[in-house]
Parts: C-alpha cells; structure tokens; sequence
C-alpha cells in the first residue's frame, strides 16, 4: 500500500457516513486519430442532483484510478487522460459533514495532505491531463481541475467557485497555488477572496473562460463531445493553446493589497480565513507550488480546529438543511391552492410583495390602495421592474407581457379580492389601521382566503380579535429587499389555524423563501434581536460614549453593516417605532433613546453624511445629541452589547419564540445577512463565554457548531 493509501485509510475512519464518490475509468479512441485516451468519470451513484464530493474514501478511488492509468501512461499504451462528472455536476469539494467531525490537528493535516497528494498526480502521469468542467463545481472540485494540464467549460455550468473563505476556510487542496499562477493573482483574489465574501458569488461558464481558468469554452449539448475532438487537435499539434503571462512584479503585490482592503471592509479582522488565503496567494508568487501546497496543508487544519470554521459549517447546515425542512410547519397535505392573490397597499413594499407573488406563483395579482394615484404607481412599479428583467435578459418577452397581464389594482376590495385565494397586507405599521383593513377584507373574500400580515412588529392576535374568522390570520413578515433577502418569518397567532399555516408555508415555499415559524410575541426575531443590539449601541452613546467608538466595539463581529449605517438602511422612524413597540413590552430593557427620537423628530435620514464619500457623523445630528459623562471604552461597549443579546436571545428561548436556537441563527443569516463564521451568533457567544455568563448555559450542545470534545 502507498503512502497516500495509508493516508486516506487512517482518514477514513474519521469519516462516518461519507457518501462515497467512484472515480470509473473507461478508454476510447480520439478522433482524428489521435489515439488511445483514459477518462476518468467522478459518480457517487445518486441522481443528478446530488453533488459529488470527496472524502477520504472517495481520494482512494480517485487516486486508484490513476494507479491504473499512470501504469498506461508508462507502458505507453495511452496518449493523455481527461477527468469529468455525472451529468450536470462535476465535483463540489470536500464532504463537508466529515470535516465537521474531525477533533485533531494532525487528522485535519492527514486530510488536507491526502487530497494534495492524490490531485497531484494529475501533473504527474507522464501524459497531458484534460478537466472537462461539465457542471457545478466547488472547492476541491475546481482544484482538482486546476491540477490537469488543461481545461474545458460548458456554457451550461450554473456555478463555479472556490467558496472556502465563506466557509471559514481557505481552498487547500492547491487552489491558492495554482490559480494565481494559472490567471495572476488579481483575477485568482476575485475568485478566491471577493467572489466568497460576497455570499459565496458563483461564476457561469462564459466567465470562467474569460477569466483564463479554462482553455477553451463549449455548449451544454454536446460538451463532452467537442471537448475530446479539441482535445485531439491539443494532442496532434493542431491547437496550440495561449495563455497570457502572469505578472510577478508589482501588479501581485496590488492584488493582495486589494484583498486584503476587501477583508477588511466585508470581516474587519474577525475572521482570520481570508488573511490566511491571501497568505499563501502572496507566497505563490515565488512559483515554488510544493512549499504553498505545504503551507496550504497547515492553514487548513489550523482553520478546520478554529472556532469560526465549524460556526461556517454550522451555517452552512442550517440554510441547506433546516430552512428546507421547516420545524413546526403543519402537514402539508392540509395547504389550499392559491390562484389568486390580493395586496392591501401600493407602496414600495407592497409593490415589491407583488412583483415577487408574481413572478413565483404565476397568478393574477391585485393591488388596492386609497387612491388611483397610488394604485397607478404601485402597478407601474412592478410592470417597470418586469422591463428590466427583460432588459437583463432574465425572462423572455412573452413571459414579460404575461407577468405584466398578471398584475392589475383596483380601488374596490370587493371588486379586486372577491375571488382571491390569499391576501396580505402590506400598510401603515398601526394596530388600528391593520384591523380596519382586516376588517374591509374579511367583508369581501371568499370564506376559504388567508389573511397575511407583513406587520414587523405588532400582534398578529391582536390584528385579528375583532375578525368573525381570526384563524384563518397568519404572520408572513418579509425582509426588505424583499428580491434579495430569503427570510420570511411566519407567524402563528393565538388562534392561527393549521390550514392557514400549511398554506402560508407552502407559499413561502413557491416564492422560494426561507420560512421559520415564529411565535406571535413582540417583533417576533430579527427585530427583536437587532432592536436590543442596536438600542444598546444607542445606550452607550446617549451616556457619553463617542459615536464612533460605540460603532468600532462591535466592529471584531465582522457584521455586514454597522449599527447605525443598518439604522439609515431601516431608516430611522422605523427603527423608533420598533424600539417604542418593544418598550411598550418590555419597558425593562428596551428603552427609546431619546437622540434617535430627536433625528426623527429633525427629518434625518440617519447619522451620517456622505459628502467626502466615506460616512461620517453628520455635524446637524451631532448638534442634535445630548449625551452624559460615562465613557465606555470599546471592549466595555461590546460586553454591554453582546451581554444584552445574549440575554434577550434566551429570553426568547424560554418564551418558546422558536423552537430551538438554530432558529434564531437561521433568522440572522436569511434576514439581516450576519456572517457565517458568527453562524448566525449563537456559536459566538458560547465560543467567547457569554451565554454561559448571562444565562448559565450554552445555547448549543459541544461539538454542534465548535470541535468535537
């Protein structure tokens, strides 16, 4: 047995349950002929859906499938070797579950050392190497590519990334040695750095062409096909492929410059993934690949036995796995059918509610209003941004003209919604004007209709007391933008129903929403968890805490946004009046700051002005403050922050707001974009003590989302 065998036999026992990917080997002749060639085909034997992923069984198989055509290669019996995948799929990296499991430095060495050692004998067979990219690939997938000599591409290829960073990882398989040397370092820091951090951006097959990973660039239909004539023409002499040379002076000096500068806007330091990738990149510049190979070795298990890595993971889960699978959702057997839905209001968010009704379900959408004023813009929003789909070329004409025809408003609820199978609305956040308006539309909808609420904020029991049918109200509250963030909190008042519950999950699932069921309980998640963050931040700037350092103290989270820039994003009356509801409830520990109500009060648009381009504190709100004399320093700022969601969060807990923490850090992730190496937050402040100091436990079981103990 080799050495890499005895590696990848010793991994394997860490590796319970890994979906075991074949590496099938299977000879033909080349057109023109060109001669004999070996393809390898990557199959774990699932339907075309499935990704195909390596562990250390499937290294094995790959890696004895190279035995057999190495010995080709030297007996001369074959002229080159191609590596592809099932249908649609080429490889997605490394079996991320495993890598969950691993407890010791040395086995997450073993396995970053197992699968160099394995790619890199597609270097070595004696005979070019050809990757033919035919569908999705990822991480190690895209690696395993960069080892051959060449590479094709299908048009077809929906994404392509190396998503390690975003995980908490660096690609470690040899992709922060290779692609620089292949593309330069400015392209390979787009792929590996900027394209992670910006939510795991992924590539199509045109762009990977034209960013130089592939050699040449071909059609879905008969990739394959025209991939190996190409590969004939390489072979004979034919083609010869050009490649641009890398700049190994100051442009690579720049590109890390550049990355680095994006790490530090996107993570501010707090994760250390990206730094460590930037690292090695720097380091490829000497083109000595074993030494980065090595230094990639040691990085990824230092990284896999970090903190930030399994809280990746865990987030990882949470948005492929339990946002598909709803906890507490009803049978789903008992959802009606909606043919047609109703909107309350013509505003900004009722119209972006109704472009996505539409867009998703396919069916009549009617928007009302008070007056023919708003309903004409309301309805000329959404026609405008069906334009502009079809402008980009997202959708065909004939879909924009009937998506367009879908969508009409009305002034007369009875006339819009007497056949209506779901309504919801999307007006003023006041407790009154949302029951007049359940009130109008019980009077008019037939008796099978859900009535849906987007309120951010108040009772979603209370908004249906007064109804003859309160069972038949739910919580169906959006994140704005509407298009881009994938939450939607569902909201079960005291007399929901599970008919209208099972509907509303069922329509979450159509508009490709991620649903969480929710307690009907003061602003029910999100902004209850980002009112008592943000409210402390504004607490210890209203007792005398320089704004600027109150915004810093938070800064290690490596949240998207700081608090106050979020506060401009929300806007600030909102951000008011959801901190007023919560004070209502809960008066002990939500207060209103009274500067926020001042900048209310003076029309501003939040604290910053942009006038030299980067935010600072506008001078007329900071006239407006009115502050005390306590200073905290920064780290006294974060305690007083983070000890306060740490409290709320298991307030919420025990108030059964959500079936389990993971709900709580599913909401963050989808709803207000926190990173994945917090994992939401939860995995945070157990890592760093705090929920065992506030509540006297940890929020999640040991090992669920830190190292196995």
């Amino acid at each position: 047995m080799s050495t890499t065998a005895e590696l990848l036999t010793g991994a394997a026992e860490l590796y319970p349950g890994e979906v075991v990917t074949e590496a099938h080997v299977r000879h033909l002749e080349l057109p023109k002929g060109a001669g004999r060639f070996a393809l390898i085909t990557l199959d774990n034997g699932l339907d075309h859906t499935k990704p195909t992923t390596f562990g250390p069984r499937s290294l094995a198989n790959l890696d004895a499938a190279l035995d057999r055509v190495q010995e080709e290669a030297a007996a001369g019996t074959i002229v080159g070797a191609g590596l592809t995948g099932k249908p649609f799929v080429f490889a997605v990296g490394a079996d991320l579950k495993g890598v969950g499991l691993l407890g010791r430095h040395q086995d997450a060495l073993a396995v970053g050392t197992g699968g160099h050692e394995v790619f890199k004998r597609l270097a070595d067979l004696g005979v070019p190497t050809f990757a033919y990219y035919n569908g999705a690939a990822m991480g190690g997938g895209v690696e395993v590519g960069l080892h051959c000599t060449y590479r094709t591409v299908s048009r077809a290829v929906p994404a392509f990334s190396l998503p390690e960073v975003f995980l908490g990882l660096v690609p470690g398989w040899g992709g922060c040695a290779l692609l620089p040397n292949l593309v330069g370092a400015d392209r390979a820091v787009t792929v590996i750095i900027e394209n992670a951090l910006n939510q795991n951006r992924q590539l199509k097959g045109a762009q990977i062409f034209e960013l130089g990973i592939a050699d040449a660039l071909f059609d879905g239909a008969d990739f394959l096909e025209r991939s190996l004539v190409w590969t004939a023409e390489v072979l004979r002499g034919e083609r010869t492929v050009q490649r641009a040379e890398v700049d190994r002076g100051e442009a690579w000096d720049r590109a890390v410059a550049r990355g680095r500068a994006l790490a530090d806007a996107k993570v501010h330091g707090a994760a250390p993934a990206a730094y460590r990738a930037l690292d090695l990149i720097a380091a490829a510049r000497s083109g000595d690949l074993q030494a980065v190979f090595d230094a990639e070795d040691t990085a990824l298990a230092d990284l896999v036995m970090g903190g930030e890595l399994r809280a990746g993971l865990y987030a990882f889960d949470l948005v492929q796995r339990r946002a598909k699978r709803p906890v507490g959702a009803p049978d789903k057997g008992l959802a009606r059918p909606v043919t047609k839905v109703g909107v309350v209001g013509a505003g900004l968010m009722a119209s972006q509610l109704a472009l996505l009704f539409v867009r998703r379900l396919e069916v009549p959408v009617v928007l009302t209003d008070v007056d023919q004023e708003r309903v004409d813009k309301g309805v000329g929003y959404v026609h405008a941004e069906i334009e502009r789909l079809l402008g980009k070329g997202r959708i065909d004409q004939d879909r924009a003209n009937r998506l367009k025809g879908l969508v009409t408003g009305v002034l007369d609820k009875a006339e819009g919604f007497a056949d209506a199978d779901f309504v919801i609305e999307a007006v003023f956040e006041e407790i009154e004007v949302k029951q007049r308006v359940f009130a109008e539309v019980e009077a008019v909808v037939p008796a099978h209709a859900i009535l849906a609420t987007n309120t951010s904020s108040l009772s979603v029991t209370e908004m249906a007391a007064e109804l003859k049918h309160p069972e038949r109200v739910v919580g169906f509250h959006f994140f704005n933008p509407v298009a881009v963030l994938p939450l939607l909190e569902v909201v079960r008042g005291e007399r929901t129903d599970d008919t209208a519950l099972a509907t509303a999950f069922a329509v979450a699932k159509q508009l490709k929403k991620t649903a969480v069921l929710v307690k009907d309980a003061p602003a029910f998640v999100v902004n209850r968890i980002l009112t008592r963050f943000m409210g402390e931040v504004q607490n210890v700037i209203d007792e005398g805490t320089p704004v600027e350092v109150a915004e810093r103290a938070v800064q290690p989270l490596g949240l998207p946004m700081s608090p106050l820039v979020l506060l401009e994003l929300v806007g600030p009356a909102i951000g008011l009046h959801v901190s007023e509801t919560l004070h209502r409830a809960f008066p002990d520990r939500f207060r209103v700051s009274p500067n926020l109500a001042a900048v209310v009060r003076a029309g501003k648009r939040g604290f910053y002005a942009y006038d030299s381009g980067r935010p600072e504190l506008d001078p007329e709100v900071a006239a407006l403050l009115v502050q005390g004399d306590t200073v905290r320093t920064e780290e006294q700022a974060r305690a007083r922050v983070l000890d306060a969601v740490a409290e709320e969060i298991g307030l919420m807990l025990d108030e059964g707001v959500v079936a389990e923490a993971q709900d709580v850090d599913l909401c963050l992730i989808t709803g207000a974009g926190w990173p994945f190496h917090l994992g939401g937050i939860t995995p945070y402040l157990d890592r760093e003590g705090i929920s065992e100091r506030v509540n006297g436990r940890r929020f999640l079981a040991p090992g669920l989302a830190s190292v196995p103990v």
